[in-house]
């Protein structure tokens, strides 16, 4: 298999996708781009290694429910009538993500581009939480009484002979390379500490850092390539957004890339969900099924939050429904094979002009009714 698309890990906390159908955009817009390409469902990839976590978790019925489990509910949760998705779920703390993550550490530390080093960071006094500069109060406790401690952490240090984001990170044609988060990407300290202090995470204390976890903007990346190694991929593709990609691009230089598989991020925009009821008058007047607002929904604005990845202004829902509308009632009788092949070509290639092609997303519509890929998962 060469391509794989994967979500960008979502962060688990108390929503669920019935009421913040924006957190589902990379799950639905990776299992449009699979299906196009005819491969099976990937798995929905989740972020359970947060500070926000801990705190919900120690909150909740004074922490009786261990946290793998506590975390599982949560995610469980989110999806309607608890349904499962079709290719099962990863979280960033899975034994299989936990495994290659190490297994990764252990190749940089043997090629020099991670090392484990006495550091002094600033701690909280009263609960040892690592905290930043700038006497905020703690995040973990709220204490405002820091200390610097001195100890042992894993720390990256960024390649001196590659930008953070290169061309070949990022899944997308020549036209569309975001030359900005390029160049914001690599604005960071040349020096990471990616060991961090945590309740719940991918346990460091093998490589003697005890009481320490690895940083979940580098777990991201292991859980993303740990998916793609189950599906045998060759390129796993994250979808994320740009802030969130300039949020962890440098934490992941070292760990984009193991044992033949590649990783590379499809960049998405922001949907504007929230006013969607704006289209009520063109439902009534095209007389609009469940079924083929949800395919607009679900289906095809993930598609096109690939297009237009800064973002898809409410001002633009009006047009986009009626290309969306155009394509459904000119999907053929009989599929073009050499236009399909033709998306697939530009799926995988990162080109996105296909999406605003009337013909060819009727074609696409055809192969895979919009309405089922969007069900088929959850």
């Amino acid at each position: 298999m060469r391509h794989l698309f994967l979500n960008g890990p979502v962060q688990n906390g108390p929503f669920t996708f019935a009421t913040r159908p924006g957190k589902a955009v990379g799950i639905r817009l990776a299992a449009a781009l699979n299906a196009i390409l005819g491969l099976p469902p990937a798995p929905h990839l989740w972020n359970t290694v947060t500070l926000a976590g801990d705190l919900r978790h120690r909150q909740a019925e004074g922490s009786t429910i261990p946290r793998q489990r506590f975390e599982a509910d949560l995610i469980a949760a989110k999806y309607t009538s608890g349904q499962s998705p079709v290719g099962g779920i990863l979280t960033d703390t899975d034994a299989e993500v936990a495994n290659l993550a190490l297994e990764m550490i252990e190749n940089n530390l043997r090629a020099g581009t991670l090392s484990i080093s006495r550091e002094t960071v600033p701690t909280c006094r009263a609960c040892g939480h690592m905290t930043g500069t700038g006497g905020h109060p703690c995040n973990a406790c709220g204490s405002t009484a820091t200390r610097e401690r001195s100890g042992l952490h894993l720390v990256a240090e960024l390649a001196k002979d590659r930008p953070v984001l290169d061309r070949s990170d990022i899944h997308a044609s020549h036209r569309q390379q975001p030359k900005h988060l390029q160049n914001t990407a690599g604005n960071v300290a040349e020096r990471l500490i990616v060991s961090r202090t945590r309740d719940h995470g991918i346990d460091l204390s093998p490589l003697g850092l005890n009481g320490l976890v690895l940083d979940p903007r580098v777990g991201i990346h292991a859980t993303v390539l740990a998916a793609a190694r189950r599906h045998q991929a060759d390129v796993a593709v994250m979808t994320i957004t740009q802030n969130a990609a300039n949020h962890i691009a440098a934490h992941g230089q070292h760990f984009r890339e193991h044992d033949g598989t590649r990783l590379q991020y499809a960049l998405h925009g922001h949907l504007p969900y929230d006013h969607t009821a704006s289209l009520q008058p063109l439902h009534e007047a095209y007389r609009t099924t469940q079924e083929i607002k949800d395919g607009f929904g679900e289906w095809f604005l993930p598609l096109f939050s690939l297009r237009a990845k800064t973002g898809t202004r409410p001002d633009q829902l009006p047009a986009l429904f009626k290309h969306y509308m155009r394509a459904h009632l000119a999907k053929p009788v009989a599929v073009d094979g050499v236009t399909f092949e033709a998306v697939q070509h530009s799926v995988s290639a990162g080109d996105t002009e296909w999406i605003t092609d009337k013909r060819a997303l009727a074609n696409v519509m055809a192969v895979h009714g919009a309405a089922q890929v969007a069900a088929a998962d959850f």
